[in-house]
């Protein structure tokens, strides 16, 4: 493998997780407005800034909760 291979499976590599990271916020923010309808600036802001295990369990919480405040635990 080249060096201009390797480099680009790297940049490859990192654009892949870059998507999958956008693919999971994007995820988390459909399920909260899907229960819990419009949702506060305050809301996106924290869970565009969230990383991927913060997310995971941002989306679990959302089947249990009867309130926004519920998933956040704020």
């Amino acid at each position: 493998m080249t060096i201009a291979d390797q480099l680009r499976a790297e940049g490859e590599a990192r654009g892949e997780a870059r998507g999958e990271a956008r693919a999971r916020i994007e995820m988390v923010l459909e399920l909260l407005a899907t229960k819990f309808g419009p949702l506060p600036a305050w809301v996106s802001s924290l869970v565009r800034g969230g990383d991927a295990e913060q997310l995971r369990i941002w989306a679990g919480r959302v089947i249990r909760a009867e309130r926004l405040d519920d998933v956040f635990q704020r």
